[in-house]
C-alpha cells in the first residue's frame, strides 16, 4: 500500500522528521480500510449485511459504513460536480445506473475485474457503470388477518367500492402509472406501447384520477409494510422481499404476483471515490455465489449469479419473482422507455400530485 505521504529515506532524516511523516499518513491508511456502502434501508439492507457487508468486513479487515436512501440521486450528483464525494459503493435501479453513468456520476466498470459474464443472467452484465445483483418485484399486498378474500388483480386493487380502504403506491411516476394502466385493462406485454402515446399517458393519470383521494404515497421499501401493519392502509403496492420478510416474522400478508413489475438493481461506485480499488474488491466479492447464495435466505429476492441459483433449494425458488409461474403475467420493467421518460412524466407527475 502506497502512503499519501512521502517519507524520505536520506541518511539525515531525523527520527522526529520520520515518526512525523507517519502519523500524517495514519488517516490515509485508516481511511482506506474503510468503505461507505449505501442501500435501501429496511429488511433489505438487513439481508445485505448478512450475505455482503459482513463477511467482506471479516475476510479482509474493512469497516463497512452503511446509509441509506430513498433513491433519488439529486445528494449523489451535488456530490461529484462539487467534489466532496462521501459514498463509495451504491445500490442503483437499472434505470438511475444507465443515466448516473451518461452524466458521469459512476465509475466505468471493467467486468475483467469481477469475474466472467457468462456467469451472471444477461442484465446483470449490460451496464457500462453497474453489476446486477439482485432481481425485485413490485406487487401488491395486503393483511389477511383482516381481509378474507382480497383483491387478485390490479383492477381489483383499484376497486374500492369492493374493497374499500386507503390503498399505497410509491410516490414516483415510474412503476406507478404502468399499474394503473394494467388497472385499466391494458395486458402487460402492452403496458410501455400504451404508454408511449400521448393517450396512453392520459389515461393513466386518469386512472390515477379515480383513487386519488385514497393513495397513501411511500418513498422507502420498508413504509408500505409498517403502514399495512399499522393499519394506516388497508391495501399496498409493495416490493416481495419486504413482504415475504414480514410473514417469516409473524404477518400473514397476501403476495399477489399477478400483474407483478420486475426489474434489477446493481451495484455502483460513485465518481470520485477516493476507495475505487476497495469498492471495486467489495463488488467482486458480492457478486460470488457463496456470498449471492447467502441472500435470499434474508429477502425472497432473485439473485444473478447461476452457480448461486442453481444451489438454492427448489422451496426458495418457487418463491423468487423469476419463479416460471410468477412471470405468467409479469411486466419486465423497462429502462429504455424511463431513461427517454423520466423527466417529462416525473414533471407532469408532480404536478398532478399538487393540484387538488
Amino acid at each position: 500500500m502506497t502512503l499519501t505521504t512521502p517519507i524520505k529515506r536520506s541518511l539525515g532524516a531525523s527520527v522526529g522528521a520520520l515518526l512525523t511523516a507517519i502519523l500524517v499518513a495514519a488517516p490515509a491508511l485508516s481511511q482506506e480500510k474503510s468503505l461507505n456502502v449505501v442501500g435501501a434501508g429496511g429488511s433489505l439492507q438487513t439481508a445485505q449485511r448478512y450475505a455482503y457487508y459482513a463477511p467482506f468486513a471479516e475476510e479482509f479487515g474493512v469497516t463497512v459504513n452503511e446509509e441509506s436512501y430513498s433513491g433519488a440521486m439529486a445528494k449523489v450528483e451535488a456530490m461529484v460536480r462539487t467534489n466532496t464525494v462521501s459514498y463509495d459503493v451504491m445500490q442503483v435501479e437499472q434505470d438511475d445506473v444507465v443515466t448516473g453513468c451518461d452524466e458521469g456520476l459512476f465509475e466505468p466498470l471493467d467486468w475483467s475485474e469481477f469475474g466472467n459474464p457468462d456467469d451472471f443472467v444477461e442484465t446483470a452484465t449490460q451496464a457500462d457503470c453497474g453489476v446486477g445483483y439482485f432481481v425485485w418485484s413490485m406487487v401488491f399486498t395486503y393483511d389477511r388477518s383482516k381481509v378474507e378474500n382480497g383483491p387478485k388483480t390490479w383492477a381489483e386493487f383499484w376497486d374500492v367500492e369492493t374493497w374499500p380502504g386507503r390503498r399505497g403506491l410509491r410516490k414516483t411516476p415510474k412503476m406507478t402509472l404502468e399499474l394503473a394502466l394494467m388497472a385499466d385493462g391494458v395486458a402487460p406485454d402492452q403496458v410501455y406501447q400504451v404508454l408511449s402515446t400521448p393517450e396512453g399517458q392520459d389515461r393513466a393519470f386518469a386512472k390515477l384520477d379515480d383513487i386519488k383521494e385514497h393513495i397513501v404515497w411511500w418513498t422507502t421499501g420498508s413504509q408500505p409494510i409498517e403502514r399495512l401493519a399499522a393499519g394506516d392502509v388497508a391495501y399496498s403496492a409493495a416490493f416481495n422481499g419486504r413482504v415475504s420478510n414480514a410473514n417469516q416474522e409473524g404477518k400473514d400478508f397476501a403476495l399477489e404476483w399477478a400483474g407483478q413489475i420486475y426489474g434489477m438493481d446493481f451495484w455502483a461506485i460513485v465518481k470520485g471515490t477516493p476507495h475505487l480499488d476497495l469498492a471495486k474488491q467489495f463488488i467482486a466479492h458480492a457478486i460470488k455465489p457463496e456470498q449471492q447464495a447467502r441472500f435470499p435466505e434474508k429477502i425472497l429476492y432473485g439473485i444473478t449469479n447461476k452457480q448461486a441459483l442453481e444451489s438454492l433449494p427448489a422451496e426458495t425458488l418457487t418463491q423468487l419473482p423469476t419463479a416460471a409461474d410468477n412471470l405468467q403475467s409479469a411486466l419486465p420493467l423497462s429502462s429504455d422507455f424511463w431513461i427517454d421518460n423520466q423527466e417529462t412524466l416525473s414533471k407532469r407527475f408532480e404536478t398532478w400530485l399538487s393540484a387538488s
